[in-house]
């Protein structure tokens, strides 16, 4: 089975990075939307953004559900399950009229969608290991990438000619495909005699083991920083191009979705540089992120325009592709057993400072760039701290 996989890599990668791409689904095709989603229910910009933390809170504690059970049960159910409630969820956002139920069915729906990222990469982690596993999480996230470039100007297209709830039902549709794409693409890729025994709810101690093996907590917190700097862009993006350069939503979405190549392209760096080690490339990300992160603040004070801020932006986003590929290869390619936990946990620490990141930005204002900017330089110091800490730990 795993033999037949290999054979068949791109149709593996292209219906993984597919399925993995539930954030930039969930999250980049509304994008858009937001500012008439504001005026439509009478709400504050801050609460809207809370639409955003919601899913990505139902991503994190989803992917600790899903990726335990899949140790347990194997890959495909969990993902098919999930991929059915993501589409019924999306509808039911289409028809809500409270923003208090529709912040509520937004955290359904990532409850249900963090089957596809967690278990993509627990996928990939059953078919590869070494140099192989870190060059396709490189492929993987580049094709992920794709949709941050696809989606915001799909949805800044369609509030032309429908309302916010079309981009939902979109989603609603989307979900229902790629449940039946599991089933006639996807086969089961961890075998009986490498799945968890026991009771189901042994499945979560796995979580222990895990956070007991030397730096890796360590490592988890860094891949949620540089998740943190991603959705701090993200959270502030539309607001800063639509309100501040006065862009029109299709222009926004055209710039958001040269920021998605950025991603595409960085995530791609580190397939290409084996020959330099895996904490140089590292440090040299992290590095990339405080440098631009500081002439961004520097920018905000001294007003730069619009060319200049979109230039470091897009920078920020290749530092920031690079960062997600390599943290991930890392702390999946030194997990020998419990695959679906170890990413689990990835997905937990990612999506809760991507959650966190976004009401902050809200929180401390949307009318320059020094929050989002500022907020990115504190997670990388952060990152930079704790990968020179890990890297001596354990090369001493």
């Amino acid at each position: 089975m795993i033999n037949s996989a290999n054979q068949h890599r791109l149709r593996f990668l292209l219906i993984l990075g597919t399925l993995s791409a539930t954030g930039p689904l969930s999250i980049d095709l509304y994008l858009p939307a937001l500012p008439q989603m504001v005026r439509q229910f009478h709400t504050t910009t801050a609460m809207m953004q809370l639409s955003i933390t919601a899913c990505l809170l139902g991503l994190a504690v989803g992917q600790l559900i899903s990726g335990p059970l899949s140790d347990h049960f194997g890959r495909r159910k969990p993902l098919f399950i999930g991929f059915i409630v993501f589409g019924l969820a999306s509808l039911a956002i289409a028809v809500s009229h409270s923003v208090s139920l529709l912040i509520g069915l937004r955290f359904v729906q990532g409850l249900a969608g963090a089957a596809g990222q967690v278990l993509s990469r627990a996928v990939a982690r059953d078919l590869f290991s070494g140099k192989a596993l870190t060059q396709f999480y490189a492929l993987l996230n580049s094709v992920n990438g794709l949709f941050p470039i696809l989606a915001p100007i799909i949805g800044g297209f369609m509030i032309k000619f429908v309302p916010w709830s079309g981009i939902f039902i979109l989603l609603g549709v989307i979900g229902f495909l790629l449940s039946g794409l599991i089933l006639i693409g996807i086969p089961e890729t961890l075998r009986p005699e490498n799945r968890l025994t026991g009771p189901v709810f042994q499945s979560f101690l796995s979580f222990g083991t895990l956070l007991k093996q030397q730096g890796f907590f360590s490592q988890l917190l860094i891949t949620g920083v540089v998740y943190g700097s991603l959705f701090s862009y993200i959270a502030a993006s539309t607001f800063i191009y639509q309100q501040l350069f006065h862009l029109s939503a299709q222009s926004f979405s055209l710039i958001y979705a040269l920021n998605g190549l950025g991603i595409v392209i960085g995530s791609g760096l580190p397939a290409r540089l084996t020959g330099i080690s895996t904490y140089r490339q590292l440090s040299s990300g992290i590095g990339l992120c405080m440098a631009d992160a500081m002439a961004l603040l520097l920018g905000a004070y001294l007003h730069w325009g619009l060319v200049m801020i979109a230039v470091l932006i897009f920078l920020l986003v290749i530092g920031v592709g690079m960062l997600l590929t390599l943290t991930t290869a890392i702390i999946m390619g030194e997990t020998t057993q419990n695959a679906g936990g170890a990413s689990a946990l990835i997905g937990l620490s990612q999506n809760a400072f991507g959650g966190l990141s976004s009401p902050l930005v809200g929180l401390f204002g949307t009318n320059s760039l020094a929050p989002m900017a500022g907020l990115v330089l504190i997670y990388n110091l952060i990152a930079g701290g704790l990968a020179y800490r890990v890297h001596h730990q354990l090369h001493k």
